[in-house]
């Protein structure tokens, strides 16, 4: 019988690459022949500390060629065998409000933290037949009820790897933010979520982006600019707050996308202080187990609004897969490395700072020797 290689998440920062059988296909579902996982930094968070003792092929960013696909799957889906094609990590259940209503990000089946049987691609322990729920591997397998985007043919394969942060990027400022024409908007962190939400406020028409970083980050502070940020700051040279008010000539900006990934308080008090006197808006992602002296009597004062970004839907996805096929931006400077399975372990470690240096956004391909 043939056999699948993947890279397995065996404990903490540990992968072993390991074999899977090629799975039977049923009418209803179908097998992905795997082109790009891109790498992001959830992958290094869960990486590091991995939420369970169960072996994981990791990988939820999966751009692929319908290799087999059942005959109900083809009616049901509309792909056939050779589409390409972005799989987004949701599998939903199909059946609970949450899904009917299309926000299947929400629905049970695909909820990690709570369900020990959820099944989400790059989440899912690698014990449940048929074994194939990551991307970091040769094939990832489709059930009836996974969600499948097609790539446009303009579209290569390792470009289509930043559909997902720029489904993020569409979810969060969009439409959590409510950024349009004339928007001044602040954007914490110049990792690959931010330089996402800087082209998708650019195409909105946001009169004013300014990105936050450190010192650390002064290439990606760069390719904001090249991306269409109008000023960026190292808040590690700068006092950022005061920066942001000479700027807006004291104003302040009318929304916040916070994409530090819960990277402690001080991105949500500078958020706070940097939004406008009144009905300024707030997005913000990433866990914080806790925010002592959280500044509430100034947030109901200013009449501020805070949003959670929670993943994205299918409208977002599809919008991102246009503004990819558009090639209005330089988004090859964001896509700046790729990796072989064998080196998913650096890849990671890469995203995270600790290994090859400069890398925004890393494509695993899993066929790269």
């Amino acid at each position: 019988m043939k056999k699948v290689l993947a890279a397995v998440r065996v404990g903490p920062s540990k992968t072993e690459i390991r074999e899977f059988p090629m799975p039977q296909i049923p009418e209803d579902s179908a097998l992905m022949k795997m082109e790009v996982a891109g790498i992001c930094g959830t992958d290094v968070k869960l990486y590091k500390t991995p939420p369970s003792n169960a072996p994981v092929i990791m990988g939820h960013e999966n751009i692929g060629i319908i290799a087999k696909a059942g005959r109900e799957f083809e009616r049901r889906k509309g792909f056939k065998e050779g589409d390409l094609v972005f799989v987004e990590h949701y599998v939903m259940c199909g059946k609970c409000e949450w899904c009917h209503i299309g926000q299947y990000r929400h629905c049970e089946n695909t909820d990690w933290r709570h369900n020990p049987d959820a099944i989400r691609y790059g989440y899912t322990s690698a014990e449940k037949a048929p074994h194939l729920w990551g991307g970091f591997a040769e094939y990832v397998y489709l059930p009836w009820n996974a969600v499948v985007h097609h790539v446009p043919k303009s579209v290569t394969p390792e470009l289509a790897g930043l559909v997902t942060p720029m489904a993020n990027g569409v979810e969060w400022s969009l439409f959590d933010g409510g950024v349009g024409y004339d928007s001044t908007v602040l954007i914490q962190g110049p990792g690959q979520q931010s330089l996402s939400q800087t082209v998708i406020c650019k195409q909105a028409g946001v009169s004013l982006i300014i990105v936050t970083g450190r010192s650390r980050d002064s290439a990606r502070l760069e390719v904001a600019k090249a991306l269409g940020a109008d000023h960026v700051i190292d808040v590690q040279k700068q006092d950022p707050l005061a920066r942001i008010m000479e700027i807006t000539s004291g104003r302040g900006v009318d929304v916040v996308l916070d994409c530090t990934a819960g990277a402690g308080t001080m991105p949500i008090l500078l958020g706070v202080d940097a939004l406008k006197r009144k009905a300024g808006t707030i997005v913000i992602q990433g866990e914080m187990a806790e925010f002592p002296n959280f500044p509430l009597a100034k947030v109901t004062v200013k009449f501020i609004t805070i949003k959670s970004a929670r993943g994205h839907s299918y409208k977002a996805c599809e919008l991102a897969l246009e503004q990819l096929a558009s090639k209005r931006f330089q988004l090859d400077k964001i896509t700046t490395h790729t990796f072989g399975l064998k080196d998913v372990d650096l890849a990671i470690k890469s995203v995270g700072g600790n290994g090859v240096p400069d890398v925004i956004h890393a494509s695993l391909m899993p066929w790269k020797l």
